[in-house]
């Protein structure tokens, strides 16, 4: 019984459950270490803050939901792609792409009618996405080239070309950046603004985060209820063995890119048409949501539901993070702290594994105890009944 236990604990949720929180609560305490090196006073006040910001009022927590959006969109889109043996490090660019299909539209398309321009915007920013993820893809499938290198190839690509697009296109010179995108084609708020308020003002949480949320669900069910999603993961899992029953492999790989472009794409239009007067400026960095879906991907264990709770969890890091500048910390100390905690997060599948072994290990040795004891126990009797008889 304790046996079935223990290997239903190694082999379910329960494992990754604490290695996630494990991950947490290690990159945690090295996040504050940072700021008690920088200033030992404030630190204590500066601790308390991030750990209860975002509960702090029901505006707080809809910024939390609000900034968590984006990064659950990316997470999705590593996650996808990793459950189908593929590491999309290209989320970024694919995020930079969808972002400016979407703006374009909204800016462009005004021959339709506002709910139909932003459906068909973000119906676009997906497309973008999948396509630029298709080209990794593609190179992948046909000429075996890494989806590392050529993701980090077209991130940069990308960067440039949407920056070349915003000046020839959309760019508005008195602000220097893009224009903005008239309030008809924000993403509705659908009431949410009168529940995360704190009677001053509301947060700029929208629709967005519904859909996320089902973009999460359609993952789950796409991958683990449908032939479509075994054949994925089958050729993810051993493409030799995949080839063998039938499957497509590079048909396969391109899908599973696209797919994975398509909502990292997506993430970017909404986090763009979401209003809180968000323009797309011309960059020399890459966008860094890309970079945290990765975070939130491994933290979540690759699994949608558990991509959607580590969003949440790291925006909310970051949100009680921004706000301990009032006392008086550098903003390059608090993203310091806050990176060292985030990207701790990364080393949530190592550390399940070196558990999983330890667990094992120590439970043999427990069992083996017990079995010893028991065997020596059932001699004892055994002798002790010989001389009685």
């Amino acid at each position: 019984m304790k046996g079935d236990f223990m290997d239903k604990f190694l082999k379910g949720s329960g494992l990754s459950i604490v290695s996630s929180v494990a991950v947490v609560i290690a990159g945690m305490l090295l996040g504050f270490i940072v700021l008690f090196i920088s200033n030992a006073s404030q630190a204590p006040a500066a601790i308390v803050t991030i750990l209860t910001f975002g509960f702090s009022s029901l505006r707080n927590f809809g910024d939390v939901l609000y900034f968590a959006t984006p990064i659950i969109m990316t997470g999705l889109s590593v996650g996808f792609a990793y459950k189908t043996g593929l590491f999309n490090i290209g989320a970024s660019g694919q995020f930079t792409f969808g972002a400016f299909v979407a703006v374009y539209i909204a800016l462009n398309f005004e021959f339709l009618a506002p709910p139909l321009r932003i459906i068909a915007a973000l119906a676009a920013a997906m497309l973008a996405g999948a396509l630029w993820a298709a080209i990794p893809g593609l190179l992948k499938a046909y000429r075996n080239v890494h989806e590392v290198i050529s993701c980090i190839m077209t991130n940069y690509i990308g960067m440039f070309l949407v920056n070349y697009l915003i000046l020839t296109t959309i760019f508005d010179p008195m602000r220097a950046s893009s224009q903005r995108v008239p309030p008809s084609t924000h993403i509705p708020i659908w009431g949410l603004d009168s529940i995360f308020t704190d009677a001053v003002r509301a947060s700029p949480l929208n629709a967005s985060i519904f859909v996320a949320i089902f973009s999460a669900l359609l993952m789950y069910i796409i991958l683990d209820r449908t032939t479509f999603g075994y054949e994925l993961k089958a050729c993810g899992l051993n493409k030799d063995a995949a080839k063998y029953a039938g499957i497509n492999e590079n048909r396969s790989i391109i899908f599973s890119m696209m797919i994975s472009g398509a909502l990292a794409g997506l993430g970017g239009g909404m986090h763009f048409l979401s209003g809180a007067g968000r323009t797309m400026s011309v960059a020399d960095v890459l966008a860094n949501e890309g970079f945290m879906g990765i975070s939130v991907s491994l933290l979540g264990l690759n699994h949608p539901i558990g991509i959607i709770f580590s969003g949440v969890l790291i925006a909310y890091l970051q949100r009680g993070g921004f706000n301990i500048q009032p006392l008086g910390f550098a903003q390059e100390i608090i993203e310091i702290a806050i990176a060292v905690i985030i990207y701790f997060c990364a080393f949530v599948l190592l550390v399940r594994t070196q558990l999983g072994n330890v667990i094992a290990k120590t439970a043999a040795i427990f069992g083996n105890f017990i079995k010893f004891g028991a065997d020596k126990s059932s001699k004892s009797a055994k002798s002790t009944k010989g001389k009685a008889v």
